[in-house]
């Protein structure tokens, strides 16, 4: 089968950053499905992986979690997908990944494609949408039924153009939450707005003077998709006293826990592949989330976050498509499809 990999990591402008290899197809055991790949997205997690760093791969390395595709074969365990259904997720960092003609998966991370998204509609949502989910529902603990009580609560979610906040201002207005997203630009201050956003303020501006323009003097919840170490001060300051911070972006330099101590804050990570890396005893509710976020789809309560499409999975598109991320500047998501 057709595949993308690397031996070396380079830089993406070089042409062996990311090559055309042939592989055996692989087969489904245990609970995996065997997917016929028909579109996969690309998130920050891929550039991090492929990014230059001294090491060398004695054979190709795969790289992609985003797919959407047609079930081909099930393993022996399975229960969920039979042969023919379509499907969307997002696979785990420990196995081959997405930029092959054939993926293995197991079916406990896997939900139905939305019926009312194409292909590329549904690859661009899994990992972001698992992040977004994840980290409101699980980690801030926001209830999603009691839109009522939300009404009088608060969330900033820093980096609103991006995947994962594409997707969680949506989550978040449909929770009943008054969002505040940041967004630095004229093109994603509009992205955001139209997704629902009710207040945009500048993530290179500080946070507080902001938000009290619009009558905010704290937040009830924050969700940082960008830059942990930058707006950790930041983030002290706008937290309502016992609140809840979750960020997705790693640490760069150790941080001062003292900065939420007074307010007793809760601070947590979100990192949507801990399940699937861990073999947890909830990883079917990656299963669970998707199946929603399909049915919210149909019912047309969650929108496509795709803004570019790029036709076939190859090795120069997908070198292309890394560039587009690195930048990190992307609004939504982009992704590519046909082998």
């Amino acid at each position: 089968m057709k595949a993308i990999g690397l031996y070396k990591y380079l830089p993406i402008d070089h042409q062996e950053s990311l090559v055309e290899v042939n592989l055996d197809k692989p087969e489904a055991k245990n609970s995996d499905l065997l997917v016929k790949v028909q579109a996969i997205s690309i998130n920050p997690v891929d550039v991090k992986v492929r990014s230059p760093k001294d090491k060398q791969e004695d054979s190709p390395k795969i790289l992609g979690w985003d797919a959407s595709g047609i079930v081909e074969e099930v393993g022996p365990d399975c229960t969920l997908f039979k042969p023919g259904d379509e499907v969307y997720y997002s696979g785990s960092l420990t196995r081959p990944g997405t930029y092959s003609e054939y993926h293995v998966v197991d079916e406990r991370i896997v939900g139905k494609k939305p019926k009312s998204f194409n292909f590329a509609e549904a690859a661009a949502l899994p990992l972001t949408a698992i992040t977004a989910w994840e980290g409101l529902f699980d980690r801030l603990e926001i209830d999603i039924n009691q839109t009522k009580e939300n009404e009088k609560k608060s969330i900033l979610i820093i980096g609103g153009a991006g995947g994962v906040g594409s997707v969680a201002i949506q989550l978040a207005k449909l929770a009943g939450l008054k969002v505040i997203a940041t967004a630095s630009r004229e093109e994603s201050k509009k992205w955001v707005e139209e997704l629902g956003a009710d207040y945009t303020i500048n993530h290179h501006q500080s946070l507080l003077p902001q938000i009290q323009k619009f009558g905010f003097n704290h937040v009830d919840y924050v969700f940082c998709l960008n830059n942990t170490d930058q707006h950790w001060d930041g983030m002290g300051e706008v937290i309502v006293p016992q609140g809840k911070v979750c960020s997705i972006v790693e640490n760069q330099e150790p941080l001062d826990l003292n900065v939420l101590k007074n307010k007793s804050v809760t601070f947590v990570w979100e990192f949507m592949f801990t399940r699937s890396m861990y073999h947890t005893v909830d990883m079917i509710k990656q299963h669970e989330l998707l199946t929603k976020l399909s049915e919210l789809i149909d019912d047309g309560k969650i929108q496509t976050t795709l803004k570019e499409t790029i036709s076939p999975i190859n090795a120069i598109n997908l070198r292309k498509a890394h560039e587009m991320v690195e930048t990190g500047k992307m609004i939504g998501k982009v992704v590519l499809e046909q082998f």
